[in-house]
């Protein structure tokens, strides 16, 4: 057993042994053969080219639906989180949570066809009814309707 395990020992130190003491020569002196302006020259087409190749970012910044994501007293069914709905009560969370897991809607009567709605749920959906407003659903927001990710 003795045995085995300095085999193994020695195994495992020849491993990391340099195999040939043949050094090689590495030279690390800089050249100043090609000169200042050859490198000015092809750090200028170099910059250029990345310039040439780059295109401009068309982000949708100023989304037109967004007074109507919670920042207003209309909101947007398909593309509000199920936080703009704590302004009213009785809606957070157990009926807002139906209304953005159901979604899209194609008109603000369309909340009332939620499956599994109770009278008293419905009674809060036609309270706040005329607060809502159903505009086309943005894969922006849409993504962010059940969890935002914003925490107290």
């Amino acid at each position: 057993m003795k045995l085995a395990i300095l085999s193994t020992l020695i195994a495992a130190a020849c491993a990391f042994a340099p195999t040939s003491p043949a050094a090689r020569h590495v030279d690390t002196k800089l050249s100043a053969k090609d000169g200042r302006r050859q490198f000015v020259a092809t750090a200028a087409s170099a910059a250029f080219g990345i310039a040439g190749l780059s295109q401009p970012a068309f982000a949708n910044r100023d989304y037109e639906g967004i007074a109507y994501l919670g920042g207003s007293n209309q909101v947007d069914i398909n593309n509000a989180n199920i936080r703009a709905y704590l302004k009213m009560p009785g809606m957070y969370p157990a009926v807002a949570a139906k209304v953005v897991s159901n979604g899209p809607y194609s008109s603000v009567g369309d909340v009332m066809n939620i499956p599994n709605l109770t009278g008293k749920e419905k009674d809060v959906l036609k309270k706040y009814e005329g607060r809502f407003v159903a505009l086309k659903p943005s894969a922006d927001f849409v993504v962010d309707r059940v969890n935002n990710g914003l925490y107290r």
